[in-house]
């Protein structure tokens, strides 16, 4: 019969903690860092703001600002999830907490680095078009600020109680809130509000993720039984010892490929943020990627006539358009296509060539032009994306061309300089090491009836960080949170431990009131950020 977790003096992990050492060792490594990259970056952005020249100090400010919200949410997404993944190591006993917390900040710093970008514009794409386009104007700032405090509010509520909760869950939220109040305000003059297709594509992978969680770890672990026969791998460890050397050291290597999946994964949620801040602040610097030098511009302006020819064989001849700009911006809002869309598709093509050749480098486009080419850039990629659903059937020959052209497009718009990625590494490393205590304490507690054993900390670790890894190679954002708890309770219902309903209820409440209260809560800041900003 299993024994039930029953803590007298406080929690176990208060307990462990008051026998063991502060991590010295690690936290002076992550010091090192720290200094080292907050170096790094002052280094970076000064160099990239040296050749701007603003009238006045009010841009470095709102950029200062700006800057602190959204890695004030990566820090907070750092203490709120990334302790999902040393609450099995904790409560295995296979590293001390204060060891496990750094080992996994450092993972987070490494995955953040890592990261491909993809999840950070799979977020930038549910915006409303109208207000990315104005990232620059006080509409796109309210956006931004109302997105992210709304996103650091909800996750402080849930942390506070010790909840388990997705900071993908409430980005996603806080989205759909600005979109919904963006609509509301402007009534049909014509503005998007959310792009649902994309929301729904993102909010699946939410919503199927703690499932693949629960049921998959249930299996990891029933086939570990079946498989490996050794007893001490199905027990509750005993006192303070250790696991077993080749159990710690898968348990270990779990933690952090955990940690390295959430830092690749969660880390790039508030990347893209930053790039609206970054051009919305100081678009001279960052509103196209100045590394696109001579040669790839030559390579864009052919590859650029290709595509107008490509473009040319589904030209109605009878179609004339004033201004390509707003028949793009109404087809990538509404997705309703009409015989204009692709003659202003063509000239907008033309448009951006002209200027590309004119200037020889992105990096020698006229500062007062920097966002409106990368504005032209933008819409003409999401209304190549769009194309294949909504537009005319395209051959497979065009189809390759303007596949080819796109990616050319995204990679001057859609880019993240490295100072950004260790800047979101720092703050989620050290989110990590601070705030960690409540979550794990949830999750090695209060989920399962019993104590955690070696074998369920390693399938709930093993399958979360394969799952979150597989998303981040499709550049969709999931919840590590949902992903890793769900996981210990189907290692515990597969082991018929027993699972305490409270606190799964509590989750579960948490999960369904995340996304509407996110969203109320973006939604009233944009109001009122809208009317300041007037």
């Amino acid at each position: 019969m299993a024994t039930p977790v029953i803590h007298p003096t406080g929690s176990l992990l208060d307990q462990k903690m008051g026998k063991s050492s502060p991590g010295k060792i690690g936290a002076i490594i992550f010091g090192v860092l720290l200094i080292g990259g907050l170096g790094y970056i002052a280094n970076r952005l000064y160099s990239d703001l040296l050749p701007v020249h603003e009238g006045s100090a009010f841009p470095y400010i709102l950029l200062g600002l700006a800057l602190f919200i959204a890695l004030g949410f990566e820090f907070v997404n750092g203490f709120h999830d990334t302790a999902n993944a040393v609450a099995t190591v904790i409560y295995t006993h296979a590293l001390e907490p204060h060891v496990a917390v750094v080992w996994s900040g450092l993972w987070n710093f490494i995955g953040v680095l890592t990261s491909s970008g993809a999840v950070a514009f799979a977020i930038i794409s549910l915006l409303p078009v109208e207000l990315i386009l104005k990232v620059s104007k006080g509409s796109g700032f309210a956006m931004v600020f109302a997105l992210l405090i709304a996103a650091i509010l909800w996750n402080l509520a849930t942390w506070w109680k010790g909840l388990p909760a997705s900071s993908s869950h409430t980005m996603i939220g806080s989205i759909i809130g600005v979109g919904v109040a963006n609509q509301l305000m402007h009534g049909t003059s014509g503005v998007s509000g959310v792009d649902w297709e994309q929301v729904t594509k993102v909010f699946k992978a939410l919503l199927i993720s703690p499932l693949v969680g629960f049921g998959c770890a249930a299996l990891v672990f029933l086939l570990l039984k079946a498989v490996l026969k050794d007893p001490r791998l199905y027990e509750a460890p005993k006192g303070a010892e250790p696991p077993p050397f080749y159990i710690r050291a898968l348990l270990v290597l779990t933690c952090t490929g955990v940690s390295f999946a959430h830092g690749s994964n969660d880390g790039q949620k508030g990347m893209g943020l930053i790039m609206l801040i970054l051009v919305g602040t100081v678009p001279t610097a960052y509103a196209l990627n100045h590394t696109v030098g001579v040669n790839q511009v030559q390579t864009f302006a052919a590859v650029s006539q290709q595509v107008i020819g490509a473009i040319g064989n589904y030209v109605d001849p009878n179609t004339t358009v004033a201004d390509s700009a707003p028949e793009l911006e109404s087809f990538v809002s509404t997705h309703k296509f009409s015989p204009h869309t692709m003659l202003a598709l063509q000239e907008m093509v033309g448009d951006i060539r002209n200027e590309a050749t004119q200037y020889k480098s992105l990096g020698a486009v006229p500062s007062g032009m920097q966002s409106n080419v990368r504005n032209q850039m933008y819409l003409t990629s999401e209304t190549l994306r769009l194309m294949p659903k909504y537009g005319p059937k395209i051959s497979d020959g065009d189809q390759k061309i303007l596949k080819n052209y796109k990616g050319l497009l995204d990679n001057s718009t859609k880019f993240i300089p490295p100072w950004v990625k260790v800047a979101v590494a720092l703050a989620l490393g050290l989110g990590t090491m601070i705030g960690w205590k409540r979550i794990v304490v949830t999750v090695g507690e209060k989920i399962g009836k019993t104590h955690l054993t070696y074998a369920q900390g390693l399938s709930a670790e093993l399958v979360a960080m394969l799952t979150i890894l597989a998303a981040d190679q499709y550049g969709l954002p999931v919840s590590t949170t949902h992903v890793l708890s769900s996981g210990v309770a189907g290692t515990m219902a597969a082991n018929k431990s027993g699972l305490q309903v409270s606190t799964l209820r509590d989750i579960a409440l948490a999960w369904v009131f995340t996304l509407p209260v996110a969203a109320l809560l973006s939604g009233c800041l944009f109001w009122v950020f809208n009317l300041v900003a007037k």
